[in-house]
């Protein structure tokens, strides 16, 4: 009995997936419009009385009410839904549309008085264009409704499953932290040089274990909120870099930030995976100078963040990058989870500099 009801809901979980896709995969899109297309045209023709007009003109009727529908739906579902409605316009919405009705019907309606009318089967009365413009309003309308919530349940479907995916690449994304974020390595390296410095400069040493203890702090505690700080952010970066400067005599850095006084909040480690990969691929197997340049500029509406690191001009002694680049590839996607299309990022690499460019809305 367990079984058949795990195989019931499996095949129940499998036709819903087949559903959801049907209504929001592009590969579908066709099969969706002609579906629609089609349906409009048997409602329409069993919704309008027949026999109106004489010979043709009754065929020639039916097209221009077909033809009047299948404009308004999809100027409805491809431009005042998306302009208006789904960034919460509603008056704007209802206005535009009552405004595109009147305007469109009262159009229509004068053509078919005009051209239609000498050709009517029954007489009736005469009636004023307001009136009538208002009870073709009272028709069309339903056409309409139904797109938007078609339109809606689409939009619905498609931010569920980009929260779902975000939920996830950035559970896989802890996960992968978690595994990197004490890196023995690092650690073992770090308190080698709290060891020697205790002995040399007993000051430096406190505040290595200090920062230490910030930079361990912010990465097992501090970053499990949806939103951080901009300035707790800088601050890790801070430490990060400060450590690292500590390990190599030879690295240099610099966080210069433009943002006024304000508050900014942004997804925790935004930033972090570029830095890293800075500072890994800074480094210089000859022991040359190395630096990595961090810019922080923010307006109203947009942050715009630029990680600059030197490379070493011999490609030969370059530090090798991690085959497939994981940590790049799941930034990039939490990216287009969190900000859709909204954002911008380019890197650039020339002999001596690899520089990264980041701009997010805030």
């Amino acid at each position: 009995m367990k079984d058949y009801f795990s195989m019931d809901d499996t095949s129940r979980a499998f036709q819903n997936k087949k559903l959801i896709s049907f209504l929001i995969d592009k590969n579908y899109g066709y099969v969706r419009h002609a579906i629609m297309l089609l349906s409009l045209l048997l409602i329409l023709f069993n919704a309008k009385s027949i026999n109106d007009y004489s010979g043709s003109y009754e065929q020639y009727s039916l097209l221009v009410y077909y033809s009047v529908i299948v404009f308004l739906v999809y100027v409805n579902i491809y431009l005042l839904v998306p302009v208006f409605f789904f960034k919460g316009m509603y008056l704007a919405y209802l206005t535009v549309l009552m405004v595109l009705l009147a305007l469109v019907l009262s159009i229509m309606f004068s053509m078919m008085e005009k051209y239609f009318e000498p050709h009517r089967i029954l007489e009736r009365h005469p009636i004023s264009l307001t009136r009538t413009i208002i009870s073709g309003i009272v028709f069309f309308v339903p056409f309409i409704m139904v797109s938007t919530t078609i339109k809606l349940v689409q939009r619905w479907i498609k931010d569920n499953e980009r929260i779902s995916e975000l939920k996830n690449i950035t559970l896989r994304m802890e996960l992968n932290g978690l595994k990197n974020q004490i890196n023995p390595h690092f650690l073992f390296n770090m308190l080698n040089n709290v060891n020697t410095l205790v002995r040399v400069n007993p000051q430096k040493a406190s505040l290595v274990i200090l920062k230490l203890s910030d930079f361990l702090r912010y990465q097992l505690y501090d970053n499990d909120e949806e939103y951080t700080s901009l300035s707790a952010e800088l601050d890790f970066l801070s430490n990060f870099l400060n450590l690292e400067k500590i390990r190599r005599d030879d690295f240099t850095f610099d966080i210069d930030v433009n943002h006024g006084d304000r508050t900014i909040l942004l997804p925790p480690n935004l930033f972090t995976t570029f830095v890293e990969n800075a500072v890994k691929h800074s480094a210089d197997a000859t022991g040359g100078h190395s630096y990595v340049h961090l810019l922080i500029v923010a307006d109203e509406h947009r942050l715009h963040f630029r990680c600059i690191n030197s490379i070493v001009s011999e490609i030969d002694l370059r530090p090798q990058m991690a085959k497939g680049g994981m940590g790049l590839a799941n930034i990039k996607r939490r990216l287009e989870l969190l900000y859709a299309n909204n954002y911008h990022l380019t890197s650039e690499t020339s002999a001596k500099e690899h520089v990264v460019n980041l701009i997010i809305p805030i």
